[in-house]
């Protein structure tokens, strides 16, 4: 089954009803994405992985990685945890002007088609058209103008399409790419009728650009369900105030609704979000959050054995935080709290620091050391929730992380109907 074929059996079962979705894998980080592929190991369902437009792009992103690297880094860790390449979907998220939006929109419209082309011919099937952010001397953005950057951005991945199995997901919602620089009081969610103005004038745009046909390879429209989190809050989905918003989607021809910022939801309210039509579920910083307190229970259990070179890697990471506030600073309160708000908020702002020389050392120091150590079960208990006892083999820190990281997808994957759901009477 090709993966256009994976998204119309997705898009028609959850439409007529059933709880059928997906979700969709949002991190560059190595260790993080090897322990998605491993969590997938026991199934044969797709596994959807995005990378966003500021993470990843023809320049390399905050990551210095382009799409082709980034197809060719995905196929290698999935080759590395037996997992089949062809299950892997890889998409685009928010692809469009955002990391050029400083620029006049000229010059950021040429990087972002550049973009898209580059995405395209790697082999990314699923492209978020996003260009729904103004740019430098944007007086105002029109919905009908938004609508009609992406038809042009469309027009180049229909070009640079070489017969492969694309799709697109249209629209945008209310939290920018990388997440919230403040609290917020409430949420709004999408009404219907802008969610149905949204594909129309996708659809029109997509006529006037010469590309009419390419309307019936959008499967998602990005709306507003009333989800999202910060760095010390989460909205949790609330089915009956979304009720009208999913019940709209039927009369939108041949989609399902994506949702965003889905991350630290129960498990109950993701399976009530696949089961009102937002059959798209995006994750990211919970991912690489339970990374996060995979390494805090190393250092802990670090702290507590004989190490003759200690990683220190918790005042590593702090020093690299300090030296380099920019991905951090606009996200957290300089109150008291600051310090701990920046190491175990919901955010996640620690994600952009795993690349940093200094902390890539730590942390390899940090797993040799617990992987060299003789730790007995229920120290790991302790710190890690569970003894970890069947491990395959596999070193003592890669059963960690796994256990930490699958933890998370193993509740996306039940949610969406990839598992069977859960006994457990709170799903949580």
């Amino acid at each position: 089954m090709n993966s256009r074929d994976v998204w119309r059996l997705i898009v028609a079962e959850n439409r007529a009803g059933k709880p059928r979705g997906i979700a969709s894998w949002c991190t560059a980080h190595p260790q993080t994405l090897s322990a998605v592929l491993a969590a997938h190991r026991d199934g044969d369902d797709p596994i959807l992985i995005e990378a966003t437009c500021n993470q990843v792009n023809q320049h390399g992103g905050y990551t210095g990685t382009t799409p082709a690297a980034f197809r060719t880094f995905i196929k290698r860790l999935a080759r590395e945890e037996g997992v089949d390449s062809a299950r892997i979907i890889l998409g685009g998220d928010h692809l469009g002007p955002n990391p050029w939006k400083g620029q006049p929109v000229m010059d950021a419209m040429r990087e972002a088609r550049d973009m898209v082309r580059a995405y395209v011919e790697a082999g990314f099937s699923k492209i978020h058209l996003d260009a729904s952010m103004p740019c430098a001397d944007d007086r105002a953005l029109s919905e009908q103008t938004i609508a009609e950057r992406a038809a042009a951005l469309c027009a180049v991945a229909e070009a640079a399409n070489a017969g492969g199995d694309l799709v697109y997901a249209i629209g945008t919602e209310v939290p920018i790419p990388g997440g919230e620089t403040q609290a917020l009081d409430s949420l709004a969610v999408t009404r219907p009728e802008a969610a149905r103005r949204t594909f129309d004038l996708h659809r029109a745009a997509f006529v006037k650009e010469g590309i009419g046909d390419a309307i019936g390879k959008v499967v998602a429209l990005v709306v507003q369900p009333g989800v999202d989190m910060g760095n010390t809050q989460v909205f949790a989905y609330d089915k009956a105030k979304a009720a009208a918003l999913s019940a709209a989607v039927l009369g939108i021809p041949g989609v399902v609704f994506e949702a965003h910022s889905t991350d630290f939801q129960t498990e109950s309210a993701l399976a009530d979000l696949v089961a009102t039509h937002f059959a798209i579920l995006k994750v990211g910083p919970s991912l690489t959050f339970a990374f996060r307190e995979a390494v805090v229970a190393m250092a802990a259990i670090e702290d507590r054995l004989v190490a003759s070179r200690p990683s220190e890697v918790l005042a590593v990471l702090e020093q690299a935080m300090n030296d380099n506030p920019v991905h951090w600073r606009g996200y957290v309160a300089a109150d008291d709290n600051e310090r701990l708000a920046r190491l175990f908020g919901l955010s996640d702002r620690i994600r952009y620091y795993w690349p940093d020389p200094r902390v890539e050392a730590a942390v390899k120091t940090l797993t040799r050391n617990v992987d060299a150590a003789s730790v007995p079960p229920g120290l790991v208990s302790q710190f890690v929730g569970e003894m970890l006892l069947d491990g395959e083999g596999a070193p003592l820190s890669k059963r960690i992380i796994r256990a930490k990281v699958g933890a998370v997808v193993a509740k996306y994957r039940r949610a969406t109907g990839s598992l069977a759901m859960a006994s457990s009477p709170d799903r949580n």
